[in-house]
C-alpha cells in the first residue's frame, strides 16, 4: 500500500507534542512525513522541518505558506496535523477544511462553540475529515472497555467516574512563569483553564467508553491560588443522555498527583476501571464475582483492542503508541474515502469534529455553573439541542 502522506503546522523544537505525533503518524508505516511549517519563526521552522528530513520546497515558513505550496500540488499531503496555540486552532483548521484536506486537530479544536459548529459543518460540506486528538482514546484498553461496554458485559451503566488531576501547577511562585501564566489568563486562554486543558480529556473519555453524550451538568469552580483569574480546580457532575449520572474532577493543584487520568465505569452486572499510568491493566469487577485483571495483548480480547495493539503482553505501552492507533484510524477512513469503500468497522474510533465542538459547549457549560454557584446548565451544543 502506497504510504499516505502527511503533513504538521506547528509542533516546533521543544515542543512537547510534536515528537508524539511524528512518533504516532509513522510508526505503522502509514503515513511519509512530506511538509510542515513547525515554528512561528519561519528560518528557525524551515531549518528545523529540514533536519527532520522534509524538501526544503516543503519545509515552511507558516501555515498560510504551506497550504498555498501544497493545495495544487500533485502529490500534495492527504492528513495535515494543527499542533499550534489554542487561539489559533479555528482559523488553520477552517483554511485547510475549505482547500480539500483532512485534518488532525489538536484540543481544543475551537476557542468557541459557534466557531466548533461551524467547523462540524464545514467538515460535512467539504466531506473532509476532522478529527480532534483526544488521543488517550487510543490505548487499547481504553478500546477494550468501550468494546466490553457495547456488549452489554456491565449490563445498563449507572455511574461514571473521572478525573485528570495533576500537581504541577501548585507552586505559587510559579505565577510570572509565562510557560504557566497562560494557561489561567482569560485573555489567552478563554473562559476556562483547567477544565479545558485537562478535564474536557476525562469527559470525552467518559463519552467515548459509554456511547453517551453529557447533556447537562453542574460545575463547583475555585482558583486554589488566588492571584489566577480562572480556575485550576473543578468538581462536575453531569448528566448523559442514556441515564448515566457523571462524576470528574480536574485539577493542577494536586501535590503527588503526575498525570492523573482515570476512569471507572459502574453497571448493573458489574464495573471497570482503568488509568493511563498503568495502562496495560483493565480492572474488572463482576457482580458477585472476584476482581479480574485483564492485561493488554492477551488472547481473546476485542477486534477493537487486538487492532490497536502492537507490543507483546508485559511491556510497556505509551502515549506515542496512543496516538498511533488514531493516525492508524484516520490511515483506513482516508483510504476508505479514496477507495469508496466502508472502513473497517474496529477503526471507526477516532474522535471527531463533532466530538471537538461537544467539549466545547462543555467548557462553557462549566464557566456558566462555576459563576452561578454550581447551577445545572444545559451541557450541549445549540445543533444538538
Amino acid at each position: 500500500m502506497t504510504k499516505l502522506k502527511w503533513g504538521m503546522v506547528g509542533g516546533g523544537e521543544g515542543s512537547q507534542i510534536g515528537p508524539a505525533h511524528r512518533l504516532g503518524s509513522g510508526l505503522d508505516g502509514l503515513f511519509e512525513f512530506s511538509a510542515g511549517a513547525l515554528d512561528h519563526r519561519p528560518d528557525a521552522g524551515r531549518e528545523y522541518g529540514q533536519r527532520l528530513g522534509l524538501q526544503a520546497d516543503r519545509s515552511y515558513g507558516d501555515w498560510q505558506e504551506m497550504l498555498a505550496g501544497e493545495r495544487n500540488r500533485d502529490d500534495r499531503i492527504d492528513l495535515v496535523t494543527v499542533a499550534t496555540p489554542n487561539s489559533t486552532h479555528f482559523e488553520i483548521t477552517k483554511a485547510f477544511l475549505e482547500a480539500g484536506f483532512h485534518v488532525l486537530c489538536e484540543k481544543p479544536m475551537t476557542m468557541t462553540v459557534e466557531e466548533g459548529e461551524e467547523i462540524v459543518k464545514l467538515a460535512e460540506s467539504t466531506g473532509s475529515i476532522c478529527a480532534v486528538n483526544y488521543g488517550y482514546t487510543g490505548y487499547s484498553l481504553v478500546r477494550h472497555m468501550r468494546a466490553m461496554i457495547a456488549r452489554g458485559d456491565l449490563g445498563k451503566i449507572r455511574l461514571v467516574n473521572a478525573e485528570f488531576a495533576h500537581g504541577h501547577h501548585a507552586d505559587a511562585a510559579d505565577a510570572d512563569n509565562p510557560r504557566v501564566r497562560w494557561r489561567y489568563d482569560p485573555a489567552q486562554a478563554g473562559v476556562s483553564a483547567q477544565f479545558a486543558d485537562c478535564g474536557i480529556h476525562a469527559m470525552h473519555m467518559a463519552s467515548f467508553v459509554t456511547g453517551q453524550e453529557v447533556t447537562t451538568l453542574s460545575a463547583d469552580i475555585v482558583s486554589c491560588i488566588a492571584s489566577r483569574e480562572l480556575e485550576d480546580d473543578a468538581m462536575v457532575n453531569f448528566r448523559m443522555d442514556g441515564g448515566t449520572v457523571g462524576r470528574l474532577w480536574t485539577s493542577s493543584v494536586a501535590i503527588g498527583r503526575q498525570h492523573g487520568l482515570g476512569i471507572q465505569v459502574f453497571g448493573e452486572k458489574g464495573g471497570l476501571r482503568w488509568s493511563q499510568e498503568q495502562p496495560n491493566q483493565l480492572f474488572f469487577m463482576p457482580l458477585n464475582e472476584r476482581l479480574q485483571i485483564i492485561e493488554r495483548g492477551e488472547d481473546n480480547l476485542s477486534p477493537e483492542a487486538d487492532r490497536t495493539t502492537r507490543v507483546t503482553i508485559g511491556h510497556a505501552e505509551g502515549m506515542p503508541l496512543a496516538f498511533a492507533n488514531i493516525y492508524k484510524d484516520l490511515a483506513e477512513a482516508i483510504n476508505a474515502k479514496k477507495e469508496s469503500r466502508a472502513m473497517d468497522a474496529a477503526a471507526n474510533l477516532y474522535p471527531r469534529a463533532e466530538d471537538g465542538v461537544r467539549s466545547m459547549a462543555a467548557v462553557k457549560a462549566v464557566a456558566e455553573s462555576g459563576a452561578k454557584n454550581a447551577a445545572w446548565v444545559d451541557a450541549r451544543p445549540p445543533m444538538y439541542r
